[in-house]
């Protein structure tokens, strides 16, 4: 490990995990990367404006709106959070609880490791959940003095819990799932839930109406953004988000009963709501700015949730996510680094090795859209079975539309050297495989018409040298380990700008061997006498 590396870890260690948004809230602004706007600013569409063109700034910091005008009154004495993560690498890393400048890759790594150390959440008396200070519940619930923002023009209305933690119940098993999804403001109690297909909050509710009963659900709109991060991924549909959530913490994550449901509440959470949604209730809902960078098309009818409880701290903050083109989308940053992590820690699950690294770019539709592996080829094949693969373990399977497969000597994070191995070492009449009727999205413009959602396709591109020509490959240009140290080490006093570039692959000695590659040379069958030998 770099020494750079090692002091990362090491500051890593001596910082005690994030409490809740508020104590993440001091530690971005010790960072420099939040902005308090004292005048008042409308939630209809000028917060998302700011937003969308605070994010295009480096760095983008995130933006607290202290104040929201016409809502001067409201009993909620509400601010509003933009811009939470966006694609601020260092505000990512702090929500993983590792230190701000900690490398790419090195994150990725240490985030999929941290998925293997699940703890379940510890329920806490009630006097410690800090949302429980204010409650309105039944009919005195009215959502329409909140300050729910319009994100687009073209909204169908209102939504609040772009970044939140959506709670509810299987029905058969009892787990509770917590995942991110939009919920649009359809009267004073009422709110609308968009689950896309094979969402693991569509299941519950489908499985419970086949069933006869209701459901219950609850929503934290005023989130720590790691549950934003960790509610976004597809994990197993029989362990908690809460599970993983407490993992990447390094403690249990605290969580207390609600008030008119069975669920368990985040305890640190600014601002709860709790309902339920009755058999077969739904309402239209949307359309909405999506994460592709498009309008979702309106659905013929969502689950309408019934709000029956409002909680909140005193001045509560909401977390707002836009969704729009990179960079501008909420989920495209920190969606790079988990879904980067879900999906090569699925690869290591199931034996895959030689996987150096994995990396779904954050400009592929909010990091949905396209998957890179950097990988050691071993055998025959091995390529072409680590694409298959990525395409469709969990955590890659849903919209991913481009999987690429890089040698280990470039790095998955760095475009430019995935565009050159595409250019150099893919030959497409022989390296471009193609699977059909995958799991996609009813938000994806490509399928039309939309009918044919939410079915999709995938291109698999094997940019890696040819397993069965390796020696013969031509040798990629690179510098000697030695006179990068050299030059590196007198970077600073040559007077050269910025930091010394990280390189990869460096010139070896070392040549590929005939058994490396099958036992035999390329144009040989096995056993026939190599060409050395005959010599």
């Amino acid at each position: 490990m770099a020494k750079r590396e090692e002091k990362v870890v090491e500051e890593g260690a001596k910082t005690r995990a994030i409490q809740d948004l508020r104590d993440w809230l001091e530690r971005v602004e010790r960072m420099g990367e939040l902005v308090r706007v004292k005048e008042p600013i409308s939630c209809d569409e000028e917060m998302s404006a700011i937003s969308y063109l605070v994010a295009k700034q480096n760095p983008s910091p995130a933006i607290l709106f202290d104040s929201v005008k016409g809502y001067e009154n409201s009993p909620y004495k509400t601010r509003l959070l933009w811009n939470i993560l966006g694609p601020s690498l260092r505000r990512i890393a702090l929500t993983l609880e590792e230190p701000p400048d900690t490398p790419t890759l090195e994150l990725i790594r240490r985030a999929k490791d941290k998925f293997r150390d699940r703890k379940p959440p510890k329920e806490v008396p009630s006097s410690q959940a800090g949302f429980y200070a204010n409650s309105f519940t039944d009919d005195k619930v009215d959502l329409n003095q909140l300050p729910i923002p319009k994100h687009w023009p073209l909204d169908g209305g209102r939504y609040a819990g772009t970044a939140d933690a959506v709670i509810t119940r299987d029905p058969d098993t009892g787990y509770l799932n917590v995942g991110t999804y939009r919920m649009m403001l359809q009267g004073k109690n009422e709110v609308g839930l968009y689950l896309s297909p094979g969402k693991d909050a569509r299941l519950h509710i489908t499985r419970s109406w086949q069933m006869g009963k209701p459901v219950e659900v609850a929503a934290a709109w005023g989130i720590d953004p790691l549950f934003m991060v960790i509610g976004s991924q597809t994990f197993a549909k029989n362990v908690s988000e809460y599970e993983f959530a407490g993992g990447v913490k390094g403690e249990p994550i605290p969580v207390v009963k609600g008030k008119t449901t069975n669920l368990l509440l985040p305890a640190n959470a600014e601002f709860v709501i709790e309902g339920i949604i009755k058999p077969n209730s739904v309402k239209r809902e949307g359309p909405f700015g999506e994460f592709p960078g498009y309008y979702g098309r309106p659905e013929a009818g969502c689950p309408l949730v019934e709000v029956t409880a409002v909680h909140y701290r005193d001045n509560p903050i909401l977390t707002n996510a836009l969704m729009a083109d990179y960079p501008s989308c909420e989920q495209s940053g920190f969606f790079s680094i988990m879904r980067s992590a879900r999906i090569w820690d699925d690869l290591d699950k199931l034996g895959v090795p030689g996987i150096a690294g994995v990396y779904a770019h954050p400009a592929g539709a909010g990091g949905f859209g396209m998957t890179v592996l950097s990988m050691e080829q071993r055998y025959a094949g091995h390529a072409a079975q680590a694409l298959a693969l990525a395409a469709q373990v969990p955590g890659g399977a849903y919209y991913t539309k481009w999987i690429i497969a890089v040698d280990e000597d470039v790095d998955p994070t760095d475009m430019d050297q995935v565009i050159w191995a595409m250019s150099s070492r893919c030959n497409p009449i022989d390296d471009i495989d193609i699977l059909r009727n995958t799991w996609s999205t009813w938000l994806d413009p490509t399928q039309n018409p939309p009918e044919k959602r939410p079915y999709g396709s995938k291109a698999l591109i094997n940019a890696c040298k040819e397993h069965r020509h390796l020696p013969v490959f031509s040798k990629r240009t690179t510098l000697r380990k030695e006179i990068y140290d050299k030059v590196a080490g007198e970077w600073k006093r040559l007077g050269l700008p910025g930091q010394v570039p990280t390189v990869r692959a460096f010139e070896e000695e070392k040549k590929v061997l005939y058994h490396e590659v099958g036992g035999f040379e390329p144009g040989k069958q096995p056993g026939e006498e190599s060409s050395e030998k005959k010599k």
